[in-house]
């Protein structure tokens, strides 16, 4: 209750901490289904949303806005969780939350902001984008489009009711649909999401962020190597949190997504301070690029704040991750970070596996649990230098630490990628 002049009076307030919940369609899939639409909800809604009585989290949903110049203020409201208002909120950031308030009994807040089908530039700053000659392009293939949209939204139809006579032909072909061109007013644009529906909540005090975005950027997912650091060292900048935590989820196997979007969120976690990654790799959907198993994917953020921060030290947050090669009589032998308690693989033989010698030519290799180390072989490369595990667009590993925690793909070669060079 505040009085002056007049007498204000705010009711069931909590102190607690607050996540923003930022990304794309991923991010933004509810709990509830939505018919009609990709927005299918999670797979046991009908027994998670009666369940939701959680008072002590509140959620706020940031208005989808594209701006073109900084904005001050967003429309939205808090609400309490309950069964009468989880149905259409972020089902990532909504398990995310009811683990950790279960486990810390602390209020949590959750911030959604974010929009289906859009690219991380969308959601930077334009000084970063501007500054940065690995990022102009994106500036200037955007504002060469402005100047074209009227012929290119032309093509795009035309492309697009071809696209739809031939699937409604054929409705198994895997020919992926035209993009359509990005305009003024488009969610796609470079800077504009940040400037409608970042910028305006700085500088409302973070516990951290939670992020699962990739999918827009992985046709360059070379560049996403440095444009993703960019923006959480631009956001911690702007919030002035410059060891704010930033936990994202890697890219789920699917048909329209590469290894190389995968390896450039496991080279951010390695390398920005206070940052960590869930693997999804065994929760995907090769055919749906939104699985619904959203549950696993809240579960393995939140391990990794309530170890990091919320005390939990004995957490499990991370499966294996590779951390060097050792070549061993035609064989190699692989070390893993994260492999307390040993090495597993489910259901049957290490899977994924591939190994190459100098010529670049990899076959499936032989493999073998060695404690805390895996030994990678094949009879057609007596003289190996490289090995890469998981590394396609949908692959099926079976290779998981004592915690139950599944191992991200990586490689160990240097070798020129598909996406180098694409800006």
């Amino acid at each position: 209750m505040v009085k002056g002049d007049n007498l204000l009076t705010v009711k069931n307030v909590l102190l607690g901490e607050v996540w923003l919940c930022s990304g794309q369609s991923n991010m933004a899939f509810p709990v509830a289904r939505v018919p009609s639409t990709w927005k299918t909800g999670v797979p046991d809604a009908d027994q998670v949303i009666p369940l939701a009585h959680y008072p002590a989290i509140r959620m706020f949903t940031v208005e989808q806005k594209v701006a073109d110049t900084p904005q001050r203020d967003t429309k939205g409201s808090w609400v309490v969780c309950s069964p009468a208002t989880v149905g259409g909120f972020s089902a990532v950031a909504y398990f995310f939350a009811q683990e950790i308030q279960a486990k810390t009994k602390l209020p949590i807040g959750l911030i959604h902001s974010s929009w289906a089908g859009t690219p991380a530039e969308s959601w930077t700053r334009q000084e970063v984008l501007a500054q940065d000659p690995d990022f102009q392009p994106i500036l200037s293939r955007y504002e060469q489009g402005i100047t074209t949209f009227v012929q290119d939204q032309a093509a795009y139809k035309a492309q697009l009711a071809d696209f739809q006579q031939k699937r409604a032909a054929n409705p198994k072909t895997t020919r992926a649909a035209p993009l359509a061109p990005v305009g003024a007013t488009s969610n796609k644009s470079p800077y504009k999401l940040y400037n409608g529906m970042i910028r305006p909540l700085i500088p409302y005090t973070l516990k951290g962020v939670i992020w699962y975005q990739g999918e827009n950027n992985a046709v360059r997912a070379y560049q996403y190597r440095r444009l993703f650091p960019a923006l959480i060292t631009s956001w911690r900048n702007e919030w002035q949190q410059p060891e704010m935590p930033f936990y994202f989820v890697q890219i789920a196997p699917h048909y329209s997504q590469n290894a190389e979007i995968r390896e450039a969120q496991l080279l951010t976690m390695q390398t920005v301070p206070h940052t960590g990654m869930a693997v999804i790799t065994d929760w995907s959907d090769s055919a749906d690029i939104h699985p619904r198993n959203k549950q696993v994917v809240g579960h393995r953020l939140a391990q990794w704040a309530l170890a990091k921060d919320y005390g939990a030290k004995k957490t499990v947050y991370s499966g294996p991750v590779y951390q060097s090669m050792k070549a061993e009589n035609g064989k190699v032998r692989l070390r893993f970070e994260h492999a307390d308690g040993g090495l597993v693989a489910q259901n049957g033989p290490l899977r994924e596996f591939t190994i190459a010698g100098t010529d670049s030519i990899f076959h499936p290799a032989q493999t073998r649990i060695d404690g805390n180390s895996v030994v990678v072989w094949s009879t057609q490369v007596p003289r190996p230098v490289a090995v890469r595990f998981a590394w396609r667009a949908i692959p099926r590993p079976n290779f998981y630490n004592a915690a139950g925690l599944p191992a991200t793909p990586f490689r160990t070669d240097q070798w020129k990628l598909k996406t180098q060079g694409l800006r």
